[in-house]
């Protein structure tokens, strides 16, 4: 009994140090009509103020503003907000003191100006997506991912009894792929995120993989590399692993403000 709780114990600690490492995000999927794209930028410029005092605070790790191409009106969304945490516990609660951030960043802004910053949030663009996502596995590297960074993103779409087969696939197989890239200087970084909230058998998307570039540069640079001959194994392994998933959609994104 006493050797099964120290086993116990051991797993305890080893499972809170791997979450610990992990990263929890909320992506904002935004649409803003051609006429409000100046009052937007003024909005997120705003905000960012805000979101540098909430990583002062500990509430967050990190905020950025994308782009997203196609990004047309009739093409989804044209922007993409990302909050960063440490914790699910704070994503999902919304916490910390969002009013110590909001004076610490304007200690000197009259109410009524407050008030209408808060009004033209609304007015200049459409929240309309909000989605809750955990990362499950990342290459490795020293990536600080500066202002103009390019990314794919790639939502894709799963059946909830291939999750665990999906996920594995993408570690074992794609991820030492990417990291060979990253490790040779055709990409930058890669993620495997996994939905947490929305769920369901409606939900659009249940992961998103996210391929990162310096630049548009290295990113076509990548897709010209010729890449090392694979077996006949390693291309029915391949060719299995796509069958698992549905790629619903691929945005282009590119980093427009960063707080760290």
């Amino acid at each position: 009994m006493k050797k099964f709780l120290i086993i116990m114990a051991l797993m305890l600690v080893s499972n809170t140090g791997i979450a610990q490492d992990k990263l929890y995000l909320i992506f904002e999927f935004m649409k803003v009509d051609n006429e409000q794209e100046q009052a937007y930028m003024e909005t997120e410029a705003f905000w960012e103020k805000i979101h540098v005092e909430r990583v002062k605070n500990g509430d967050i790790l990190g905020w950025d503003l994308w782009s997203l191409k196609p990004g047309g009106e009739d093409q989804g969304y044209q922007y993409l907000t990302v909050s960063i945490y440490n914790d699910p516990l704070k994503m999902m609660s919304n916490a910390g003191n969002f009013e110590a951030a909001l004076n610490a960043a304007y200690p000197d802004m009259p109410e009524d100006e407050l008030n209408e910053k808060f009004y033209n949030t609304a007015k200049s663009r459409d929240l309309a997506k909000r989605i809750y996502l955990e990362q499950i596995a990342v290459t490795k590297g020293d990536f600080d991912m500066p202002l103009g960074t390019v990314a794919a993103i790639n939502l894709m779409k799963v059946s909830q009894e291939n999750y665990s087969i999906f996920e594995q696939n993408e570690s074992e197989l794609f991820q030492p792929m990417h990291q060979k890239e990253v490790d040779d200087g055709f990409r930058a970084n890669w993620d495997l995120l996994r939905y947490m909230l929305p769920s369901g058998s409606d939900v659009y998307a249940t992961h998103i993989t996210v391929d990162m570039y310096k630049n548009y540069e290295q990113l076509f640079s990548s897709w010209a590399n010729q890449r090392p001959a694979l077996s006949e194994e390693q291309m029915g392994k391949i060719q299995e692993a796509l069958t698992m998933r549905d790629l619903k959609y691929r945005y282009m994104a590119t980093l427009r403000r960063k707080v760290r």
